[in-house]
């Protein structure tokens, strides 16, 4: 049985070892493949939000997740650009906006203007410029327009609305039942940017352009100037328990704590930035001595933003309490990629975290917390304008521009990502929060956003294009994730060879795969591939979390290019003779290349071997070894190393010619004559110095001497070909016997010799 069994093994081994030979031969040459394959890998969110986000999340660490549930209220407003306030109470949101002054009242889907009750009157379409309607004034288009603008909102002691009409004059009103009651009017102020109220139901604004701050009584009654700082606006209040104002100013960006009763003030922090926009003082229960944020921010901020470009996390990250900690994965399912070498996607060159932030560029915003004795740290930054702050739990909420974001900033464990960005909206410019609901405000277009506690039900990421630098057949994708329960992620990709996603050759989209282990990519051979991720979740508590996908690919082999060969003479006095050839070669797919090196006489067709294998990228070569003459040199690169012997490819090149010259020039046709002048004998000597390769370098003589060489030039005093022709004179020689020594060199360095004797 031993027996047979062996033998049927071996008959087995054999036909497998058959037919993968016969698959081998037989398959096309278009289709064989290097050995190696390319991983990408997105993991940090510099790379992960060049891609497009629906209904997901791409956080500061390089997380996917999904976004909060959002639902557009109020899609548009009357002659409203911006919503500059919000306040919620007992199921009713207030909405300030600007630039005609609106006061909006929304409760049970229903949007009703309640301030003002009586809107100027819009021109009709007739009307133009200087036109009459029944012999009244003259009517502008723009008339109609208030420029009253409401910054300001807040509730009373008893919950009644109080607001800040701001334009030519402002004062401060309160609603009641469908009353409005104005209850402060300032006589230097135009604007009121801060309403703040405290336990007592004392109230408290902040007013521009003079820099002040008021305090009323409950009733509005009683009013007094706290503060009249010299910044041109107070910008931003917020009050402690124990009753001092913190306020932020505009054009010196600075924070001041005001004791009310005293009327005196200090200079909490100075910010680099001139505006600050938002205070918030900590809530919660371990906020007994909370901590100041505030929002610091340019108007002549670059517009040109970059997500968390400047707010790079340190390596690691702080250890979060674990009644603080993120939703766990019971039941779920953990997804894990498989352990490689990390390619270079754009993270920093040497494959380590950046441990520190890069200093913060001069015109950014920033979020600063400053702790009760009055140290600062730098919390959050990015090129953006930040408007409003507001706190959800231990995170902080914050609405920027220009591109229409909702930030989550979590103070503790240093994470934040962009829970809401609005397609068309321009601006987030306030943000309130009531129970488990956040409720935002935008600008250009302006717009009323709820976004719930639960997650949407589902988000899709769809990635920037890969690039694998040529047609490549795409393997598989692996994710590294946490799915929890009742959740799935499920992936689609595509694939085209114009680096334009809107291209029309671009394949369409694959059938959407849930991702339970490695999932084979199904798009065509191209060179870009984009993949889709699809988050998914069946009741909105809880979220699949990415953090990190890899991307197979493999492009045919293709042949090594010899981009150049380079041959030349070597300049040491050691290394006559000697040729330094040099050359440099790419490889698409990577692979690791071998050289092998191969010259020949100009004019003969055989190439003689050099070097058969090296992987250097030079090589000395000893002229003296051949005759002389012009030589071509060729350089043969190889990727075998990388490769199969059925799919191993090479490319080559050939020098420029090169001249090997070790042979001296010729001295021929000596002429020499010799005569008197002025009583003593002088020779003239003509010759002729000719070279077959290289041209005259140099000629020197010396008369009865070995060292005291004199220079020449030829007669058409130029050193330029291999065929000169020279006049030496000798003078003042005295009578006997003389020996001239001559000596030339070609322009490469050989040199000839020769002696002629003269007697008188």
């Amino acid at each position: 049985m031993k027996e047979k069994f062996h033998i049927r093994s071996r008959l087995f081994h054999r036909k497998a070892f058959a037919a993968l030979v016969c698959l081998l031969w037989f398959l096309p040459a278009s289709l064989t493949w290097a050995v190696t394959s390319k991983i990408t890998r997105h993991s940090s969110s510099a790379e992960l939000l060049k891609g497009e986000t629906e209904d997901v999340v791409v956080s500061s660490r390089g997380t996917i997740n999904l976004g909060r549930s959002a639902k557009v209220l109020v899609k548009e407003f009357e002659d409203v650009w911006s919503v500059n306030s919000i306040v919620e109470t007992e199921g009713t949101v207030y909405i300030g906006t600007s630039p005609n002054g609106a006061i909006y009242k929304y409760k049970q889907n229903k949007l009703t203007k309640i301030y003002p009750l009586t809107p100027p009157k819009k021109p009709g379409k007739s009307q133009k410029k200087g036109s009459h309607d029944n012999g009244e004034s003259d009517v502008e288009a723009e008339d109609y327009l208030s420029n009253e603008h409401i910054f300001a909102m807040a509730l009373d002691v008893e919950g009644k609305l109080l607001a800040g009409i701001s334009g030519e004059t402002c004062r401060l009103c309160r609603f009641q039942a469908g009353d409005v009651e104005t209850v402060f009017e300032p006589n230097d102020a135009k604007y009121i940017f801060a309403i703040l109220t405290d336990e007592a139901g004392n109230i408290y604004l902040g007013t521009g352009p003079e820099g002040k701050v008021y305090q009323l009584d409950p009733s509005g009654a009683d009013a007094k100037l706290v503060y009249d700082c010299l910044d041109k606006n107070i910008l931003a209040l917020t009050i402690s328990q124990d009753s001092l104002l913190y306020a932020g100013s505009d054009g010196r960006g600075l924070i001041y704590k005001i004791d009310p009763r005293a009327q005196t003030a200090t200079v909490l922090y100075d910010c680099d930035e001139p505006e600050v926009t938002s205070l918030l003082l900590e809530q919660g229960p371990d906020s007994e001595e909370p901590d100041l944020y505030a929002l610091a921010t340019s108007a002549k901020i670059v517009q040109s933003e970059s997500k968390f470009t400047e707010q790079m996390p340190a390596a690691g990250r702080p250890e979060v309490p674990s009644k603080e900690s993120e939703q766990t994965n019971e039941g779920g399912r953990s997804l894990k990629i498989a352990n490689t070498e990390r390619e270079n996607n754009g993270d920093d060159a040497s494959g380590q975290a950046r441990s520190r932030k890069p200093a913060k560029p001069r015109k950014a915003s920033h979020i600063y917390r400053i702790s009760k004795k009055g140290f600062v740290t730098d919390l959050f930054s990015e090129t953006a304008i930040f408007f409003c702050l507001a706190q959800e739990g231990r995170k902080l909420l914050l609405g920027t521009g220009n591109e229409g974001r909702l930030f989550s900033v979590d103070p503790v464990s240093e994470r934040e990502a962009i829970i809401y960005e609005d397609e068309q909206a321009s601006q987030v410019t306030a943000v309130a929060v009531s129970g488990t609901s956040v409720y935002a405000g935008t600008a250009n277009p302006a717009k009323l956003i709820k976004l719930d506690s639960t997650f949407a039900r589902e988000g899709t990421y769809i990635s920037d294009l890969i690039d694998a630098g040529q047609p490549a057949k795409w393997g598989k994708l692996q994710i590294e994730a946490d799915v929890p329960q009742g959740c799935k992620v499920l992936v689609a990709s595509r694939s085209g060879n114009v680096k334009d996603v809107n291209d029309p050759t671009f394949s369409d989209w694959t059938e959407p795969v849930e991702v339970t282990e490695p999932i084979q990519l199904r798009c065509p051979l191209g060179r870009f591939c984009q993949y889709k991720i699809v988050l998914q979740t069946e009741n909105g508590h809880r979220s699949p979390v990415i953090r990190e996908i890899a991307v197979a690919s493999t492009v045919p082999n293709l042949a090594p290019k010899v981009e150049s060969v380079s041959v030349g003479r070597m300049e040491s006095a050691s290394k006559t003779g000697m040729f330094k050839i040099e050359y440099k070669a790419e490889d698409a797919n990577e692979d690791k290349l071998v050289y092998k090196l191969y010259f020949r006489k100009v004019g003969r067709t055989n190439w003689i071997e050099l070097e058969d294998e090296t992987e250097a990228d030079d090589y000395e070569w000893d002229g003296k070894t051949v005759e002389d003459g012009r030589y071509e040199v060729k350089v043969v690169a190889g990727d075998e190393r990388s490769n199969t012997p059925g799919t191993k490819l090479s490319g080559s090149r050939i020098s420029d010619p090169v001249v090997v010259d070790n042979t001296g020039p010729v001295i021929k046709n000596i002429e020499k004559r010799a005569r008197y002048k002025n009583g003593e004998k002088m020779i003239t000597l003509k010759l002729q110095v000719f070279d077959e390769l290289s041209a005259i370098g140099q000629l020197d003589y010396t008369i009865d001497s070995n060292s005291q060489w004199r220079g020449a030039i030829p007669d058409d005093l130029v050193y330029d070909t291999m065929d000169e022709n020279f006049t030496l004179v000798v003078q003042e020689l005295k009578p006997g016997e003389h020996v001239l020594a001559v000596r030339v060199k070609d322009d490469v360095g050989n040199a000839t010799y020769q002696t002629l004797e003269f007697t008188f």
